[in-house]
């Protein structure tokens, strides 16, 4: 009697038991799964995929500053990427149209007819008007002494959302605020310790939260001034080969653009050293 009862008990809840076993099957896999997972997320957080510059003020940056600023350049097309990138050209205000190549330092700038072909890490070059060389007179010393200064402003505004843990940059987080449209942004505080051509400007840099893109940034001709000399947009962002880089520099009340941006890995041979102004280069795919 005991023997035949056990039996139709077992048989009774045998599809009880497969159904528990299948679920401590699943919650097993997950758990294995999600050992994996953390693992893996261990491995990328112990190698930095955004490293900070030499001489990056890490101990009066704070942290949740530098983990925003990693965001940024994850949604900007990650800091190999950026590494990779060879050749950057864009229009700048008043007319202005260059070509740099990270690799080389080589800098070509023009206006009108003026040009300029110069590196940035010997600050040589010569200069041309109408396609005349001019280096030995004053006007052509004079320009390109002008040219490393040039560069550092008119790039600044191309690709300043990439250089958020340069050498001597100090990155502070400022608390929450909100863009011109209302949108929530984190907002980050760029100061600098002797670097750059003027070491003594402080920038507040709006992060928008849904996207992790830089929207706007405030200049500030000093640390210690309590308001901004602007505060400007920094949007219309499009792909140009394997980074983002971002056209719309306006404010509510006057509209401005840098123009013309394209991200090569190769030029036509000689127009780094053309001494006329050059026909404005496309993004390569």
């Amino acid at each position: 009697m005991f023997s035949s009862s056990f039996f139709l008990l077992m048989k009774a809840f045998t599809p009880l038991l497969r159904t528990v076993c299948c679920c401590l099957a699943v919650v097993f896999s997950l758990y294995a799964m999600s050992c994996q997972r953390i693992r893996e997320v261990a491995t990328i957080s112990a190698t930095p995929a955004y490293p900070a510059g030499q001489g990056f003020d890490l101990a009066g940056s704070d942290a949740r500053a530098i983990a925003i600023a990693d965001t940024v350049m994850a949604r900007m097309g990650g800091f190999q990427n950026w590494q990779n990138t060879r050749y950057l050209a864009w229009s700048f205000f008043r007319g202005q149209y260059q070509i740099w190549d990270k690799y080389t330092g080589d800098f070509h700038w023009e206006q009108d007819s003026l040009v300029a072909n110069y590196n940035l890490l010997t600050r040589t070059g010569k200069a041309y008007k109408g396609g005349r060389e001019i280096t030995d007179t004053p006007g052509g010393q004079e320009l390109l002494e002008k040219m490393y200064p040039l560069w550092v402003n008119n790039s600044w505004w191309l690709i300043m959302p990439f250089k958020l843990k340069d050498s001597g940059i100090t990155l502070n987080y400022r608390g929450l605020g909100t863009t011109f449209e209302n949108e929530p942004a984190d907002i980050l505080q760029m100061t600098f310790k002797d670097v750059g051509v003027t070491p003594e400007n402080r920038y507040e840099i709006r992060v928008l939260r849904n996207s992790g893109l830089v929207q706007e940034w405030s200049y500030f001709a000093k640390a210690a001034d309590p308001q901004p000399a602007f505060r400007r947009r920094w949007s219309d962002y499009a792909q140009h080969g394997n980074i983002l880089l971002a056209s719309d520099r306006s404010d509510p009340t006057k509209p401005a653009r840098i123009a013309d941006i394209a991200v090569r890995q190769t030029v036509p041979a000689g127009l780094m050293d053309s001494p006329v102004p050059v026909q404005k280069l496309q993004s390569q795919p």
